[in-house]
């Protein structure tokens, strides 16, 4: 698999909570200069690259991140906004609370309300596993399935854990055939990339892929 292979399932990530224009604005030319899949930012700058960047990058941005636990009717008034603003992707995040309380069906539900809002536009559902024991892992493959969202995502990045490759073979077997695979966290070098392509991802998340593309060796997400 070539390097610009690889960075074409790449969504060139830049969330700190100190995010500037100016990172915004780098972060974007680079996924233009090396045709990653997206870049995937905090909403308050979803409109602003629209407006200066045009139809030529594809935007994700995140609902409910990192944590999860606000009500599903305030995820939803977040994703249309950015949908208004322009975004073409949304990665949104369960409460895992439902999740550590066994109500699965409730969980569904809300990815079954955020899917209807995006509509044709692409939901990810970050499930972030580090919190999740195998049994609840499967059952939140069960309930991405269900709920005909995009894609199951590992991670925030932001938790005690990001992708693993044990994770992602036990999504593997247990999502739907519609439903693809997004690794995040901890994805720090071209190696690890490779890896979880070949496992079978169709996208990762990381702010570290094009920098060490350029021969950087430090990154953050």
């Amino acid at each position: 698999m070539t390097v610009q292979e690889m960075l074409s399932h790449v969504d060139h990530t830049q969330l700190k909570a100190f995010a500037t224009w100016e990172d915004i604005k780098n972060l974007c030319g680079e996924a233009l200069q090396f045709h990653t899949a997206s870049v995937c930012i905090p909403s308050c700058y979803v409109k602003r690259v629209r407006e200066n960047f045009g139809p030529n990058i594809n935007i994700c941005t995140v609902v409910g991140f990192p944590l999860g636990y606000c009500n599903t009717e305030a995820k939803v008034a977040e994703t249309v906004k950015a949908l208004e603003d322009g975004c073409d992707e949304i990665d949104m995040v369960i409460n895992i609370s439902d999740v550590k309380n066994g109500d699965y069906h409730k969980v569904t539900e809300e990815i079954k309300t955020l899917k209807k809002a995006c509509g044709d536009h692409i939901l990810k559902v970050i499930i972030e596993t580090c919190y999740l024991t195998r049994e609840e892992k499967i059952a939140m493959c069960k309930s991405v399935t269900e709920a005909g969202a995009d894609y199951i995502k590992t991670s925030t990045g932001f938790g005690t854990g990001g992708a693993t490759v044990e994770d992602v073979k036990l999504m593997k077997e247990n999502i739907g055939p519609d439903v693809k695979i997004k690794a995040a966290g901890g994805v720090s070098t071209l190696e690890d990339l490779e890896t979880f392509l070949n496992l079978g991802c169709d996208r990762i998340g990381t702010s570290r892929a094009v920098g060490l593309c350029k021969g950087e060796t430090t990154g953050g997400y």
